[in-house]
């Protein structure tokens, strides 16, 4: 068995009065493309907080600030040669600048990088523990019951 801990989360930008979030389609273990929300591994002495603004810049070009924890999952998955299991940790950040681009990720994971507005990006996300972290960000920013 192997203990990973990653962070991440969801990064939004209000443009024209509108929630948007950055999110990123990376390639499932079966070869199809998923979209999700930026994370990665810790590195180093990072802090969760840390981690999340680093892999959101990596991931989507988007420089960003950490305004709160919205959530942390933890699940195990087989990996090539042992049980994993992961531990994710979901922030809420402010974007502060930047552009798009899959460019900067030293994992080459990430394929594509979209805004997308944040009433509709549950839809686009592959996983429902991710959809909940959405409806757990959209009840901090518009009040969502």
């Amino acid at each position: 068995m192997v203990d990973e801990t990653s962070a991440g989360g969801l990064v939004v930008d209000v443009q024209n009065g509108q929630a948007f979030t950055a999110v990123i389609a990376r390639r499932n273990r079966g070869g199809r493309l998923e979209w999700c929300l930026p994370k990665g591994h810790l590195e180093g002495r990072e802090t969760p907080q840390e981690a999340a603004v680093r892999e959101i810049a990596e991931e989507t070009g988007i420089t960003s600030r950490v305004l709160r924890h919205l959530a942390t999952i933890d699940y195990w998955f087989a990996g090539d040669e042992h049980r994993v299991h992961k531990v994710v940790h979901h922030f809420l950040l402010e974007a502060m600048g930047g552009d798009l681009t899959t460019a900067n990720d030293p994992d080459h994971e990430a394929e594509d990088v979209a805004w997308v507005a944040l009433d509709d990006v549950a839809r686009r996300l592959a996983y429902p523990n991710e959809r909940r972290i959405v409806a757990a960000a959209r009840k901090i920013l518009v009040g969502d019951e």
